[in-house]
């Protein structure tokens, strides 16, 4: 057996079919890019129609496979709607990537039910409602991957976790669940933890050059991350090569969480 033979046995996603939240910038954007130059036909959900034009447009450039749906995940009627749409596309998901958040942080005594509501529908919820939708199916198939982008706000409160940290923290007990639920089926459920990777979604924090500094400085590698970092995590987290890891929270942050 060469090497690639043996290598496409583990990693390779051909025939796979993915949907990726949030998949238009960022983390997700690599890791969309990740997915589908593995083999896999990646549906981008996310909203800015712009966005996710280019992005798909890069990747079909490339031989990929790739479409898009403009979705809006802060509504059970809007997330059950995107589910359908990327259905359309490729067929039912194998991969479900659950990147989209949204980054709203006052001071917890300025901390509205509003924020709190919009916090938890597009990073609770929607995980929570796409992995009902699709869970099942993959289970039935005997065959699927979901995986949860989180933060180090799901384990240490720092720089204003407010209602983003307990967000992140339950979707992780929300990957536990997940797992236990459909891991017997051949479905694992999995969350990839970042370290601080500037990026849209922190763009108050990534302007601040001291803090940046800070933060790059707490990690053992000794800069921040970039998005291009979870590449070879999600890959494998998607693929044959973890079929024995499940429930897990694997860290992607330079040392960051413990140094």
């Amino acid at each position: 057996m060469s090497s690639q033979t043996y290598l496409s046995s583990l990693f390779s996603l051909d025939g796979r079919v993915a949907v990726v939240t949030g998949g238009s910038s960022g983390i997700g954007r690599a890791i969309a890019g990740a997915l589908a130059r593995a083999g896999a036909s990646v549906v981008i959900v996310a909203r800015k129609e712009a966005q996710l034009v280019a992005t798909v447009e890069e990747l079909t450039a490339e031989g990929c496979r790739a479409a898009w749906v403009s979705g809006d995940l802060g509504s059970r009627e809007g997330v059950r709607t995107a589910a359908e749409r990327a259905v359309k596309a490729h067929g039912e998901p194998d991969i479900l990537v659950n990147s989209a958040g949204i980054n709203l942080r006052p001071p917890m005594g300025e901390l509205s039910e509003e924020v709190w509501d919009s916090t938890m529908a597009v990073n609770l919820e929607a995980p929570y409602l796409l992995g009902e939708r699709f869970g099942p199916g993959m289970a039935e198939r005997g065959f699927g991957r979901i995986i949860h982008i989180t933060s180090q706000q799901a384990h240490r409160a720092f720089v204003r976790s407010g209602a983003y940290g307990v967000s992140k923290g339950a979707v992780e007990s929300l990957a536990r669940s997940q797992a236990e639920a459909w891991s017997p089926y051949g479905v694992t459920c999995n969350t990839l933890v970042p370290g601080f990777v500037p990026s849209p979604l922190n763009a108050r924090l990534s302007s601040d050059p001291e803090m940046v500094a800070a933060l790059a400085a707490r990690t053992m590698v000794g800069r921040n991350g970039l998005a291009e970092d979870f590449a070879g995590a999600a890959v494998f987290l998607a693929s044959r090569a973890s079929a024995y890891v499940t429930g897990q929270a694997v860290f992607v942050d330079g040392g960051f969480s413990v140094h």
